[in-house]
């Protein structure tokens, strides 16, 4: 039995997508988990101020 290229390419092409899609979304849940821990820490310690700074640069009133 031979394998069409052609399908080889797509499947191998098909596995990639999958491990970048995996990647992105361990970076996401990993993100958030470290705000989250952080945020909480803060909490913690007591401060009452612990809410996180847009420093987009955007401007609300604008």
């Amino acid at each position: 039995m031979t394998q069409d290229p052609g399908s080889s390419r797509l499947r191998s092409l098909v596995g990639l997508a999958l491990v970048v899609a995996l990647f992105a979304g361990v970076w996401f849940v990993m993100t958030q988990l470290r705000r989250s821990a952080a945020l909480q820490d803060c909490y913690a310690s007591g401060r009452t101020n612990c809410v996180t700074i847009d420093s987009s640069g955007a401007h609300p009133n604008r």
